[in-house]
Order: C-alpha cells, then sequence, then structure tokens
C-alpha cells in the first residue's frame, strides 16, 4: 500500500517553500528591470549605428565612444541577465528538493543547503553586475561641459 503524506507535512512543505517563492519573485522583477535597460541600450545602439555615416569627425569620435560604451554594457546585462537566470533556475531546484525530499523521506539537507547558497551567490553576482552596469550608464549621461558653459 502506498504511503500518503500527510496534509500537515504538505503544509508545511509548502510553508517552507514560501521564502524561496519570495525569491523567485524578487529575481523575476530583476529580470523585468534588466530586459528593459537591454532594451534601451540596444535601442540608443541601433540610432547611432542609424546615424554613424551622417557623423562629423568631431561627433564621430564622441558617438564612437558611446557605442563602445553602450556595447560594454549590453555584454554587463547580458551577464547579470545569466546569472539571474541562473539563481531563478537554482531556486526552482531548491523547491523541488524540499519537496522530493519531504515525500520521499529522503534527508537533503546538505543539498538544500547547497541549492540555497548557490541560488545567493548567483544572484549577488548578477545584482553586482547590476550596480556596475548602472554606474557604467553615467558616464554615457554626463553633459559635455561646452554645452554647460553656454547655459551659465
Amino acid at each position: 500500500m502506498p504511503i500518503i503524506p500527510a496534509i500537515s507535512t504538505i503544509a508545511q512543505t509548502i510553508q517552507l517553500s514560501l521564502a524561496p517563492v519570495f525569491m523567485l519573485a524578487g529575481i523575476g522583477q530583476l529580470l523585468n528591470v534588466l530586459a528593459g535597460r537591454l532594451s534601451r541600450v540596444i535601442d540608443r545602439a541601433r540610432k547611432l549605428e542609424q546615424l554613424h555615416p551622417n557623423f562629423s569627425a568631431a561627433d564621430r569620435t564622441r558617438y564612437g565612444w558611446e557605442l563602445r560604451l553602450l556595447d560594454r554594457r549590453m555584454t554587463i546585462i547580458n551577464a547579470a541577465l545569466f546569472l539571474a537566470v541562473s539563481s531563478a533556475i537554482m531556486t526552482c531546484v531548491l523547491i523541488a528538493l524540499l519537496f522530493i525530499a519531504e515525500l520521499a523521506k529522503l534527508h537533503f539537507g546538505t543539498a538544500v543547503a547547497l541549492c540555497f547558497i548557490l541560488a545567493m551567490i548567483l544572484l549577488i553576482a548578477a545584482l553586482v553586475s547590476f550596480i556596475f552596469e548602472v554606474r557604467m550608464s553615467l558616464r554615457a549621461f554626463r553633459i559635455r561641459p561646452e554645452l554647460l558653459k553656454d547655459l551659465l
């Protein structure tokens, strides 16, 4: 006769999985922000690429610098997206392990802890990449001193 877990056991497992589920929601929001930033960077790069043949010599230097910066930003955002998705996958594995361990009466405590630690390390790396990209984006949005001088 198959062993059916008690409702209380399932309820406790669901309670244990709530924190990782909230973490997944946060990672989802981070992915949304990163995807939005990536699309804006791509749009700006495409616009500059279209204008490239019409640049004057002075503009070519300035916009060439910006295109290189946009390329680096795309690389960093892609890395952050990869890290955040990896963290989400690890969190899903963690939730699955919680249920498998409980239903099969297996002792996966070490595996669950390692999954959580890895998910957090990946999330931290994604957030570090994100802040690095945000700081890098500020370089492109500085107002040139010659424009400010004319305003005074």
